[in-house]
């Protein structure tokens, strides 16, 4: 046989053995795991698989699950999106017109008395529903409970929806289990969770918790819109005749849950939305302020790091006020359509607020990002949107912080119901007594016996009363 003959009959027998070897063989295909690595990689996000090899078996399959229900594309295209825009320049602001406010020395004894009884009729037939946004975990205050757990609020007998988080969902509703509801039925509370993100560093890249977990926070007060759609709320307030949606942030004490005189206002501007606002206190307060964003542009909030320091001290000359003086206090009004407007909205544009914040992590606590919604973005999406002035010292007492800080802390929010509770007797004809220097001490009055000071006069007119005590029927 000569040379090319043996070479062929060599190169047909080896290709004949390797046939036969890929036929007993089981098929090549890429594992979920390593499949998984793939999508990773196609992120930049491999290196949550970094430490794969040292973990034991349940804590790869806890780190693959958690992976797994990550929407990979929205939150590449979410943090893309973010940080991108985080580099863009400010648009210009221009102060909101005056008349676009409420402001309570414009309002007269008439409009309140029509806007309170248009309120008290719609809530009466039952096209108001209520929101409270209950996902925080209460970090600043140095507690381990949910914020609502901290000091309960007592809402009307309407429906009443909480969000909460998967941080503070168990928690929330062992709370209102144990204290029967707060006299509410079981059934006229819907909880519902809003959704979560990983935290990331400020490259882009997930921060991971532990070797085998993600850090994640929840995505922001704003996040209620896209979790009412998504839990099917929406529907569920269309099915049971709700029109108007009031939505307010936990941790005020102040807060006057489905006041009749807001929603009377709302409804007698037909806007799509509207927010209660109190008056800047001084230039330098850290609070966002409403504004038009552009040349003529859509109502929307700033935070007080957009305002320069020119900015924020400019007065308006006619009236004497801070030029940039509507306070964003998380108290709102909506029109059940535009919430599902804007639920669809906000999603498709995907643009999140970076918050710096120290993220617990496997390495210890570190500096990261935490993307957020707020419930503000919505403004711009608004086809006009409502501002209704309201004094801070009876609508505003936020906790935020913990005792010894300067400011929003449980203490001085106490100390607001109180001195707003010893006025209300006060102006019923009632008489105090203390014991303790009075700015330390006064009078709560149970929301049972009175919703924002009236009908006192019969518990009140000629009594004393030794402070502090509670006033209740």
């Amino acid at each position: 046989m000569g040379a090319a003959s043996m070479e062929r009959e060599n190169g047909a027998v080896a290709a004949a053995a390797a046939a036969t070897t890929e036929m007993l063989s089981p098929p090549r295909v890429n594992s979920p795991r390593q499949a998984l690595v793939e999508r990773l990689k196609d992120y930049g996000q491999e290196d949550v698989f970094a430490l794969l090899d040292e973990l034991s078996p349940d804590e790869r399959d806890f780190l693959v699950r958690d992976i797994e229900n990550l929407d990979l594309p929205r939150i590449d295209r979410i943090i893309r999106c973010s940080l991108h825009s985080q580099g863009l320049p400010v648009a210009a602001i221009e102060p909101v017109p005056e008349n676009w406010v409420a402001t309570v020395d414009r309002r007269t004894m008439e409009d309140r008395e029509k806007w309170w009884k248009m309120g008290l009729k719609t809530i009466y037939e039952g096209k108001l529903g209520v929101v409270l946004l209950s996902g925080g975990q209460g970090t600043r205050l140095g507690i381990s409970d949910p914020k609502g757990c901290f000091s309960p609020t007592r809402p009307v007998t309407i429906h009443w929806y909480i969000m909460t988080s998967p941080f503070t969902d168990e928690a929330t509703r062992k709370y209102f289990s144990s204290h029967k509801y707060f006299g509410l039925e079981p059934d006229q509370i819907s909880f519902f969770q809003q959704g979560t993100l990983p935290c990331i560093s400020k490259d882009g890249k997930f921060i991971m918790e532990t070797p085998f977990s993600l850090a994640k926070a929840p995505d922001g007060n704003g996040g209620v819109y896209a979790a009412l759609k998504s839990s099917r709320l929406l529907e569920d307030m269309a099915s049971r005749g709700i029109k108007y949606v009031d939505c307010y942030g936990v941790d005020n004490v102040l807060v006057r849950v489905a006041d009749p005189t807001f929603l009377g206002y709302f409804i007698d501007k037909g806007a799509a939305s509207a927010a209660k606002v109190v008056r800047k206190a001084y230039p330098q307060e850290q609070v966002g302020v409403f504004v038009r964003r552009g040349k003529g542009g859509p109502l929307t909030v700033v935070e007080y790091s957009e305002l320069d320091q020119p900015m924020a001290s400019a007065i308006n000359q006619r009236t004497g006020r801070l030029q940039y003086c509507w306070s964003n206090v998380c108290l709102n009004m909506f029109t059940l359509d535009f919430l599902n407007q804007v639920a669809t909205g906000l999603e498709k544009d995907g643009v999140y607020h970076l918050a710096e914040k120290k993220i617990p992590s496997m390495n210890g606590y570190t500096m990261g990002l935490k993307l957020e919604q707020f419930i503000f973005d919505s403004f711009p999406y608004a086809p006009s949107t409502a501002l209704f002035e309201v004094l801070r010292e009876e609508e505003f007492a936020p906790v935020k912080n913990a005792n010894g800080s300067n400011f929003d802390t449980p203490e001085s929010a106490r100390l607001s119901v109180l001195r707003l509770h010893t006025r209300w007797v006060i102006a019923a004809g009632g008489f105090l007594t203390h014991s303790v220097p009075l700015y330390a001490t006064g009078v709560e009055v149970s929301p049972l016996c009175s919703y924002a000071g009236e009908n006192l006069e019969a518990i009140c007119r000629g009594r004393t009363f030794h402070a502090p005590c509670e006033i209740s029927l």
